[in-house]
């Protein structure tokens, strides 16, 4: 069987707003976030998910909650946090983006892209033990959903990374190109 894999990226945050690398700090959703949130759920209203399964950083719980809430269980997993910059979360995005480009980079403190594909490849294999045959949506980050193309898609790093959203603003629909947000993406495995 196949599981039916929604990822969803969290809302806008006061962080991204300011270009500001959150990694493991908690992060607050802005106003656009809470209201991409709420549309989220409207946007959302025909799918059907089984379980929803976000990361335990608050930006991801709150909307996951604002979108999902009594529609699914939610269960916050530690594994689909976003990359621990160690000593630069929080840091400056000028500053922390272009040395995620190395994936082997092991942030000061932290972790690399290689950690998040392992933490999110032990996910899968979670969700191949428990959840197979069902339909399962994850409210998660950046590097977890890099991840999720290399994983699933075999994609390359260099091919993921460039073929980003946040990077190339442009998804399927043209109404959401001004922000490069979509409600979701799809992956079967």
């Amino acid at each position: 069987m196949a599981i039916q894999l929604t990822y969803f990226v969290h809302g806008t945050t006061t962080d991204n707003e300011n270009n500001i690398s959150t990694g493991w700090n908690q992060g607050e959703l802005s106003e656009l976030g809470i209201r991409q949130s709420k549309e989220l759920r409207n946007q959302t209203q025909g799918q059907n998910f089984d379980v929803v399964f976000c990361s335990d950083l608050e930006r991801a719980m709150i909307t996951a909650q604002l979108a999902f809430a009594g529609r699914a269980p939610i269960i916050p997993d530690v594994r689909l946090r976003e990359c621990n910059y160690g000593e630069l979360n929080g840091g400056d995005s000028k500053v922390v983006e272009p040395l995620q480009e190395d994936v082997r980079y092991k942030f000061p403190s932290g972790e690399s892209y290689e950690d998040v594909k392992a933490r999110i490849n032990e996910f899968l294999k979670f969700l191949r033990k428990n959840y197979d045959g069902q339909s399962v949506a994850i409210v998660s980050h950046k590097a977890p959903q890099i991840a999720l193309d290399v994983l699933l898609k075999n994609m390359t790093w260099e091919q993921a990374l460039a073929s980003d959203w946040r990077k190339t603003k442009s998804p399927p629909s043209s109404k959401l190109r001004r922000t490069g947000w979509q409600p979701g993406w799809k992956y079967v495995f």
